[in-house]
């Protein structure tokens, strides 16, 4: 992951030559040291990954230079990060790979650690005898939240046809003990719900569509949450 944290001790980096050993197993220690370095707020280390005019997005959007990365700090306090290299991949090009993976990182006290999954897909140039980072990009894994069980009855009181314009429509069903989803008759899709009024697509969790109520209790319509293009559906029957 590109984000700055502190976690274990790191030893013995050095920037190897690529003959010396496999091209993707060489890139992913390097990644991994990369990321170390960054655990530990070691700047002058990540430094002899990079390219004078890498071009690094962090997970934030946040644009960084070579120079900004390259200054030693102290590892953030008490967080107790760890970050491990997963779901690796690397194709190489001649003198250019370009390699994807998951960072995982976890915090907190043991017994109480959180998880967090960051996408990354980086660049890699062959210069003279060693690989050196020109481009990567971070992306936050979104993970769905815990789902709740509702009773049947609140699930027929989402069933119905809800209208954003003439040609936005989605329609909603039970089927059993599923609450299922189609929008201008297409596919279905189960609804799981995180909360009562509540309910989202698997794999879509940061996405959720809220349910809104009259003052009589009856579903009115609902807002598809989906950041400044939330859009408010209303009821036809």
């Amino acid at each position: 992951m590109r984000v700055v944290f502190s976690v274990a001790v790191l030893a013995g980096l050095s920037v190897a030559p690529a003959f010396a050993e496999d091209v993707s197993a060489l890139l992913y220690r390097q990644t991994q040291a990369f990321s170390d370095a960054g655990q530990q707020g070691k700047g002058s280390v990540m430094a002899k990954y990079l390219d004078d005019d890498v071009i690094f997005f962090n997970e934030g959007g946040d644009k960084a230079t070579k120079a900004d990365m390259a200054q030693d700090s102290p590892p953030a306090p008490g967080m107790n990060r760890a970050i491990t290299t997963t779901d690796w991949g690397c194709r190489v090009h001649g003198n250019v790979a370009v390699t994807s993976f998951v960072d995982v990182v976890e915090q907190g006290p043991e017994g109480r650690r959180q998880q967090f999954k960051f996408r990354s897909v980086e660049t890699w140039l062959k210069e003279g005898a060693v690989w050196k980072m020109i481009g990567s990009e971070t992306l936050s894994v979104p993970e769905d939240p815990a789902s709740v069980t509702l009773n049947a009855k609140t699930l027929d009181e989402y069933a119905g046809t809800y209208e954003a314009t003439p040609d936005m429509r989605f329609t909603f069903a039970r089927k059993g003990d599923d609450l299922v989803a189609s929008l201008n008759g297409g596919t279905e899709t189960v609804q799981k719900a995180q909360a009562r009024d509540i309910v989202f697509s698997s794999g879509h969790g940061t996405t959720p569509k809220v349910f809104q109520r009259d003052e009589a209790g009856k579903i009115t319509g609902f807002v598809y949450l989906r950041g400044k293009n939330s859009l408010s559906f209303r009821r036809v029957e």
